[in-house]
């Protein structure tokens, strides 16, 4: 099932279904006025949804409410939500940063997932523009998957976090570079230097992916164009170190996930130099330990950003995230 919402006169927008091929949309007031509605009801929802979902996949009228889809009227799936935590699964992208320092990766970042807490309060549209008050700060894209969870007990396991996670989404989790060292001196983490994030116009149920869903991880390419030329293709299922469940997990160690939780996986990365990158830092790093010295500058006003996954016949699964940086104030 695939789920969007589009942007109206309400903070939360309006839930819609849409099609397996992303051509048609209807909203469903009789079921959730909004996706944060439908999560917090999902066991009553979720099949109500599913026949909607259904009806329009065969093209029947689903209440003669459909339209053709439109990504361009989307916010993310949760315009805001109760918690937006990020990962680094990836531990390619560690090690690069790591090297490229000088430093060693500790040994516990191989069995004990890296985590912050992310601003959740307000994210942006996957296809509005990026504000930037100031390119001295560095600002770069990161290409994730996310996963939204239900409510998530108190200390549960991997195994039944799996059980746990309803929909799974595309991330650009925007980033100011040149904010980050000051930050982690202080020694209390991410804040200045973590602004809004987007996510893809549709959130999927984790069956959309078929065999590309295995172990808790998507096995397929995350596609990032920069500046409308290939940027990254890295395969977001072979190099994750912690599967989702495994993520949700370290989350609920020591509090309870609420219905609408999203847990990230950290900036996908492959140690196949091939496959490009998912964000400008991990290229400066490889440009670092090859050469000694960073030469991709950060993104600029009117630079722009796609982040992307197509389905094994080239259909695209989520929508795109699409952003162009402009100046604000």
């Amino acid at each position: 099932m695939k789920l969007a919402t589009y942007q109206n006169n309400t903070r939360d927008g309006q839930l819609m279904v849409v099609s397996r091929d992303l051509s048609r949309a209807v909203a469903v007031p009789q079921i959730a006025a909004t996706l944060q509605q439908a999560l917090d009801n999902w066991a009553q929802a979720e099949p109500q949804l599913q026949q909607v979902y259904a009806a329009l996949n065969q093209g029947e009228a689903a209440g003669a409410g459909a339209v053709a889809f439109d990504a361009a009227r989307c916010h993310s799936p949760l315009p805001r939500a109760y918690q937006w935590a990020d990962g680094s699964a990836y531990l390619n992208h560690v090690e690069l940063v790591r090297k490229a320092r000088g430093a060693e990766v500790p040994e516990s970042f191989y069995h004990d997932p890296l985590m912050y807490q992310g601003g959740s309060d307000a994210f942006l549209p996957p296809c509005s523009p990026i504000p930037l008050r100031d390119e001295a700060w560095g600002l770069d894209f990161e290409g994730e998957v996310a996963v939204v969870t239900g409510d998530v007990p108190l200390g549960a396991d991997a195994a039944a976090c799996a059980g746990h996670i309803r929909l799974l989404m595309l991330v650009n989790d925007v980033t100011l570079r040149n904010l980050i060292p000051n930050e982690l001196a202080k020694g209390f983490g991410f804040f200045q230097s973590k602004p809004a994030t987007a996510f893809s116009p549709v959130a999927v149920t984790p069956d959309e992916l078929g065999d590309a869903w295995q172990d808790g991880k998507v096995h397929l390419p995350l596609l990032v164009d920069y500046n409308n030329a290939f940027y990254g293709k890295p395969n977001a299922g072979v190099e994750m170190q912690f599967s989702f469940p495994q993520l949700v997990a370290h989350v609920a160690k020591t509090r309870e996930l609420v219905a609408g939780s999203i847990v990230g996986s950290g900036t996908v990365s492959n140690h196949d130099r091939s496959t490009g990158s998912c964000c400008l830092a991990e290229q400066r790093m490889i440009e670092i330990i090859d050469s000694g010295a960073a030469i991709t500058p950060f993104m600029k006003v009117g630079d722009t950003v796609r982040i992307e996954m197509k389905d094994a016949a080239g259909v695209s699964i989520f929508g795109a995230i699409a952003q162009r940086v402009v100046k604000h104030g």
